[in-house]
């Protein structure tokens, strides 16, 4: 099955708190944003491990139905990072530290 159609799937199901407890552990995410990853489909840091942040940043615009916030994009680009990274460098674990 596609991904695509997974994630749509996912987007309609109660969010399991384990697995957004799971997701919070990233730097940046809270609540919100771990709902946001759930709805992409994604049920684990490990998850994002080869994922292109731009590519879930315009699927996450698709669910909505309307522009997100550009800082959603730099919380996506570290947490691929973060998911990615054997020994991540702390500086980069900062959202912020991913901007344009």
């Amino acid at each position: 099955m596609p991904a695509i159609v997974e994630a749509d799937r996912a987007a309609t199901a109660s969010p399991d708190p384990g697995v957004l407890r799971e997701l919070r552990r990233i730097p940046g995410v809270g609540k919100s944003i771990a709902v946001d990853l759930w709805s992409l489909g994604l049920r684990a840091v490990e998850d994002l491990r080869g994922r292109d942040p731009q590519e879930l940043y315009a699927r996450l615009e698709a669910l909505a139905g309307c522009h997100v916030d550009r800082c959603m994009l730099y919380v996506l680009r570290c947490a691929v990072y973060f998911a990615e990274a054997p020994a991540p460098d702390p500086q980069r674990l900062k959202w912020w530290a991913w901007k344009d």
